[in-house]
C-alpha cells in the first residue's frame, strides 16, 4: 500500500473508524474479541463504515495470517447477526466494513451454532435513569408499531423494552459510559424507526 492509499484512507476512514489489528498484534482469539466489540460499538454509534487492518501475514510463518483468518471467520457471523450490513476486502491485509441499522439487531435470528447474547444486566430495567427508561419506552412503542400492535398492553411493552434492552447492551462496549451509549443507541433506533 502506498502512502497516497493510506492518506486516502486516513481521511475516509479517520482513527476514530479503524481497528489496525496488524499494530495491535493480537493472537487470533483476542482478535475475534476485540473486532467484534469494537464492531459493535461502532455500529452503535452509528458508523456507515469502518476500516479492519488485519495484514497479510507477511512476516508470519509461511505467510499465513491467524488474525487475518479469524476475521474472515467473524465477518459473516456478525452479518447474520445483523451487526454489519456487509464486508469487502479492502486491500489483501484490510476489510471494508459496512454496518447495519441499530433497529437490525431487534430481528436477529438465533442460530445453534453461535453463542446467545449474554443476558441483560441488569436483569431489569430498575437501576437505569429514568430518561433511559423513557428512551426504551418509545423505542418499544415505536417498535410494536411496526409489527402492527398500536395499542400494546403493559405486558407486552415491558417484554419489548427488555428485548431490546438485551439487544443493544449485548453491542455495548465493557467499563465505558455503557448508560450514556445506550441512551446513544436508543436516539438512533428511534430515528431509524421514524425514518423508515
Amino acid at each position: 500500500m502506498t502512502s497516497l492509499d493510506r492518506a486516502f484512507d486516513e481521511l475516509r476512514f479517520g482513527g476514530q473508524r479503524t481497528l489496525n489489528l496488524r499494530a495491535l498484534q493480537p493472537t487470533a482469539l483476542q482478535a475475534t474479541a476485540l473486532a467484534e466489540q469494537w464492531l459493535r460499538e461502532q455500529q452503535v454509534l452509528g458508523a456507515d463504515e469502518a476500516l479492519v487492518i488485519t495484514g497479510r501475514g507477511n512476516n508470519s510463518v509461511d505467510g499465513y495470517s491467524p488474525v487475518r483468518e479469524a476475521i474472515v471467520r467473524l465477518l459473516p457471523s456478525l452479518r447474520r447477526r445483523n451487526v454489519i450490513a456487509g464486508y469487502a476486502e479492502h486491500t489483501p491485509g484490510s476489510f471494508v466494513v459496512t454496518f447495519a441499522p441499530v433497529t437490525a439487531l431487534f430481528e436477529t435470528p438465533k442460530r445453534r451454532r453461535e453463542k446467545p447474547a449474554p443476558p441483560p444486566r441488569p436483569s431489569s430495567l430498575h437501576g437505569l435513569d429514568d430518561e433511559t427508561v423513557r428512551q426504551l419506552r418509545d423505542v418499544a412503542v415505536l417498535s410494536l408499531a411496526v409489527l402492527g400492535v398500536n395499542s400494546p398492553t403493559r405486558a407486552q411493552l415491558e417484554d419489548e423494552m427488555l428485548r431490546q434492552f438485551a439487544a443493544l447492551t449485548a453491542a455495548l462496549p465493557e467499563g465505558a459510559d455503557r448508560e450514556a451509549l445506550l441512551q446513544q443507541a436508543l436516539l438512533r433506533a428511534a430515528e431509524e424507526y421514524e425514518a423508515g
